[in-house]
């Protein structure tokens, strides 16, 4: 299927919307998107090359309207590359939000932070990544855009604005280094201390091939990691997917302020 298929759908349910801001919201993080006002929600199922997310806490919907003012376009739910081996998983969607006017992307996960300090409950501002996965969505891309320049992955731009959003609302929004592992185990206390090693600030299964993949769509990118618990190893507790979901809930709330706060000063700036 094609994104202009895809595209063609969703104008047909929703009209002709043009979102600024996308986002994709990650495992019990699909709170966020009941802030939308004016919404119109598409199930993934329904519109042509969206994949079918087949993890807990990932609703599986596209939400288009306002949030903060601003236009947005909000995918509910992501497909990971360990659901089907493919870090492409997540192109037609993407691709998606860049044909229907988006200029931006606000990526967000659950993530286990390596950093005491901060704990379950907190969020952490991307800044940078590490690609842990061995694997890029750009593979099999020959017409010379795979190689891409990365050094700005996160805008910095659009950091700032985030961080102002933070202030504004007083929220403690640490910055560090996210690192992609590839899942669906979680990692083992030697990989962790290896990435503690390498600069990683969390760790998680998703993001950074959505990261290449709006990048490669010439999508601005600013990412949040909603710490949902310390890494393997550092802690008693035995790491699973619910308490993910459950401490992710949490932070669901704290996320959607700041997001909307976000979306305020992006509107304001137009």
């Amino acid at each position: 299927m094609s994104t202009a298929e895809a595209i063609a759908e969703i104008r047909r349910r929703a009209g002709s919307v043009a979102p600024r801001l996308g986002m994709v919201l990650g495992s019990g993080l699909g709170p966020v998107a009941e802030a939308v006002s004016e919404a119109v929600a598409i199930p993934y199922g329904e519109i042509p090359g969206f994949p079918r997310p087949g993890v807990e806490g990932h609703h599986g919907r596209l939400v288009l309207g306002r949030l903060g003012g601003l236009p947005v376009a909000v995918l509910q739910g992501r497909a990971h590359y360990y659901e089907s081996g493919r870090a492409d998983v997540m192109k037609t969607p993407i691709s998606a939000l860049a044909g229907l006017g988006c200029e931006m992307l606000l990526l967000t996960n659950a993530a286990g932070s390596l950093r005491r300090p901060v704990g379950p409950g907190s969020l952490m501002l991307i800044a940078d990544h590490i690609n842990f996965g061995g694997a890029n969505p750009l593979f099999g891309v020959t017409d010379g855009s795979q190689f891409l320049d990365m050094s700005a992955a996160y805008d910095p731009a659009l950091r700032r604005t985030m961080l102002d959003a933070a202030a504004g609302l007083d929220l403690t929004l640490p910055a560090g280094t996210y690192m992609w592992f590839s899942g669906p185990s979680f990692e083992t206390p030697a990989e962790i201390r290896a990435a503690d090693r390498l600069g990683a600030d969390a760790v998680g299964m998703s993001t950074v091939p959505e990261t290449i993949l709006a990048r490669h769509a010439g999508l601005r990118v600013v990412a949040i990691s909603v710490i949902t618990n310390l890494a393997a190893g550092m802690e008693a507790a035995e790491l699973s997917h619910e308490t993910t979901m459950a401490l992710a809930a949490r932070g669901a709330e704290t996320l959607r302020r700041l997001v909307t706060a976000f979306c305020e000063r992006i509107a304001h700036e137009a």
